[in-house]
């Protein structure tokens, strides 16, 4: 019975993303404009030629196979993730398309989670003076808007239009007890009308090992919102139904590495500004008589759902500084919910956070998951972070404490994970300092910087620079803010009423991946290896050369490919 209520569900979801089985109807369309002539000039059949994953293609563009038939070489660590990207086109054929993979030699190392077609979801593109992509987009029309194959639709077959491009991505998970070696596989896709076209691909499994992603030293903190999953999924927030939709999401996180459970202990820390806003984990009851009672049920539902997904050790509450500074509860004396405005230099303010955030000291110590909790703020000024030192002090000077924003110096020893934009820098020794004493330091992207960037515009080749940024300034990780805060139809129209298309989620509903979120994890084992090759003073010194080109004032984009397969030729040689 479990597996049946399950397996409808499941195919409830997919039906939203995909519309029906091996069908691609729910894609947005495009006006057409003049048709590309080299359609004219292809041959009339079938064709499939591997491309790179490093670039978006045009769904109408008709692509050139100047090596169809060659074989696509990988080369990979034993415990890394690997892919391929393929194009299938033709100007004649229509109906269904499928294709079938032979493993490398048997060994079964195809993830099926992220390996299908393509689908393109429309997107945007910068503000117009091209320098980010902040700002509100209330009437999408003023914004020039177009198809891109950013979605990673876990499916084998999906109908063709003529004179269409449809990508085809593959991802290969190398176990870490691989033997060294190369291993041959194939891939033949096929038309309604029988017509076939067979690619082959090797794989290169050197003798160096990546750590488990739990093991590794890079700190991922992608923030991830559960009210968008019960939306999608249209199950009752926090019911099994909900815990069951985010599972294979939040595994497929983990398995990338994150560091950090997402938590809100207030309602709507950001003011609501995502599709589905942040409601408090912790029911807030003010008696009659004026004293406090909280409950922590969903609060603790979540973390242990989270630590069972595999996503640890750390857990972000946000926020003790919430952007508009009203903080809801149920007051008993008046029978209703309340919403208060406290500015923080009334004495209220103070009364309230340091009452609450004692008892929650409290039932954290008893959980055992006080010295993993982190109180967190997001990109507050600096009279508001002092007010919330002052609060959390006053409360238990044992919380460790978080900011994503400007750095401040005089905040420097009070911050345990400080994250900051990379268009800006922390001075000279602040990071091996912090480092030192056992503090996180990170950057992070926004809609402020428009290159490199994760929108669905950006070339997923940005993605990969972002753990080259951060091993380029010395940093341990990266921070984005939104792993899953999905727009209104996210599987059609990435475009939201507020900042470019893309800004607020990397992966896909139905736990379907994007180009972007797996060229981020390319970035990282990238990081990874670094880590272990430096230890020789010679890899060291090779390495810091090979890292120049990703100084922020130094990329570029034109150059930014032949720079990442340069530093990558080298760790995979050594």
């Amino acid at each position: 019975m479990k597996n049946y209520a399950y397996t409808l569900f499941t195919l409830l979801l997919f039906s939203i993303c995909t519309d029906t089985f091996a069908e691609n109807r729910g894609e947005l369309s495009v006006p057409k404009t003049k048709e590309d002539p080299a359609w004219s000039r292809t041959p009339a059949r079938l064709q499939a030629a591997w491309t790179d994953t490093d670039y978006l293609v045009d769904k109408f563009s008709c692509p050139s196979a100047t090596n169809p038939k060659g074989t696509q070489t990988l080369v990979a660590w034993r415990g890394e993730r690997v892919h391929a990207k393929l194009l299938v086109w033709s100007p004649v054929d229509e109906g269904e398309l499928s294709f079938t993979i032979t493993e490398p030699d048997n060994q079964r190392w195809v993830d099926e989670t992220t390996t299908g077609f393509m689908t393109y979801v429309m997107t945007d593109e910068l503000a117009k003076d091209g320098k980010g992509g902040c700002g509100y987009r209330p009437n999408k029309a003023e914004f020039d808007s177009s198809l891109v194959a950013d979605r990673i639709a876990p499916i084998r077959s999906i109908l063709y239009e003529p004179k269409t491009v449809r990508p085809v991505w593959i991802t290969f998970d190398i176990p870490r007890d691989a033997t060294p070696g190369s291993y041959k596989g194939s891939i033949v896709v096929k038309s309604k009308q029988n017509a076939s076209c067979t690619l082959r691909y090797s794989i290169q499994v050197l003798g160096r090992t990546l750590p488990e992603a739990s093991a590794r030293k890079f700190h991922l903190d992608l923030w991830q919102n559960p009210f968008a999953v019960a939306r999608i999924a249209q199950v009752p927030l926090w019911s099994k139904e909900h815990f069951d939709a985010m599972r294979p999401l939040m595994e497929r996180l983990a398995k990338a590495g994150q560091g950090g459970i997402t938590t809100s202990i207030t309602h709507k820390p950001w003011n609501g500004q995502t599709y589905d806003y942040f409601e408090n984990m912790i029911t807030e009851v003010r008696k009659a008589d004026g004293t406090w009672w909280y409950d922590y049920t969903v609060f603790d539902r979540w973390v242990e759902f989270m630590l069972s997904c595999g996503i640890r050790p750390l857990i972000y509450c946000y926020s003790v500084i919430p952007w508009e500074l009203t903080f809801r509860y149920y007051d008993q004396a008046t029978n209703s919910m309340v919403d208060r405005k406290l500015n923080v230099d009334d004495p209220e303010f103070d009364a309230y956070w340091v009452t609450k955030l004692q008892a929650f000291a409290s039932h954290l110590k008893e959980k055992g998951w006080f010295e993993n909790t982190i109180i967190a703020m997001d990109e507050r000024p600096k009279k508001s972070m002092e007010a919330a030192l002052r609060v959390i002090r006053k409360a238990d000077p044992g919380f460790k404490i978080s900011l994503a924003g400007v750095y401040h110096e005089e905040l420097n020893d009070e911050i345990f994970d400080y994250s900051i934009g990379y268009h800006d820098a922390y001075p000279e020794g602040v990071a091996e300092g912090r480092r030192a004493k056992g503090k996180l330091t990170t950057l992070y992207t926004c809609c402020s910087e428009a290159f490199p960037n994760t929108f669905t515009f950006s070339q997923p080749v940005e993605a990969s620079v972002l753990g080259l940024l951060a091993e380029e300034r010395g940093l341990d990780g990266y921070l984005r803010w939104a792993y899953n805060s999905w727009v209104e139809s996210p599987c059609q129209d990435s475009r939201f009423h507020t900042w470019a298309a893309g800004d607020t989620y990397l992966v896909y509903p139905m736990n379907a991946s994007s180009a972007r979120f797996e060229k981020l994890i390319e970035g990282i084992q990238m990081y990874e290896k670094i880590q272990l090759l430096k230890a020789s003073p010679k890899h060291a010194r090779a390495i810091r050369k090979l890292l120049q080109p990703f100084a922020y004032e130094r990329m570029n984009s034109i150059t930014l490919q032949k720079d990442i397969q340069k530093l990558q030729s080298y760790l995979n040689s050594k």
